[in-house]
């Protein structure tokens, strides 16, 4: 999905974060020693940003209001091409100069969240 929130946006220094959702039990970190940096979202919810220790790039979230869900940064990919957004989420934040995608489903805030 894409994440259209405020902090998403902070956190790229653009309008969206493009993100694959995984359940946190189905997902471990394989190499190296991110670092975490915990903040008060949007939502009001706890949400920690995960980054490379070594160079900073984002690598994914732990999203309080969802806590069984990792929210992966689709750039960090080894191959991001294979990404296809499913829907924009959070669109009650989008900046008024981003183009979404028309064809996707839209949603005011996380679904289910």
């Amino acid at each position: 999905m894409n994440c259209h929130c405020r902090d998403c946006q902070r956190e790229t220094g653009s309008a969206y974060t493009a993100v694959l959702a995984v359940r946190s039990a189905t997902f471990r970190v394989i190499q190296g020693k991110p670092k975490y940096f915990e903040i008060t979202a949007d939502s009001g919810h706890k949400t920690t940003r995960v980054f490379c220790a070594n160079c900073g790039s984002p690598l994914f979230g732990l999203p309080g209001i969802t806590p069984d869900m990792v929210t992966i940064r689709v750039g960090s990919l080894d191959d991001p091409s294979a990404f296809r957004p499913g829907q924009d989420i959070y669109t009650a934040s989008a900046q008024p100069w981003d183009y979404m995608n028309p064809d996707l489903p839209k949603s005011l805030k996380l679904p289910n969240g």
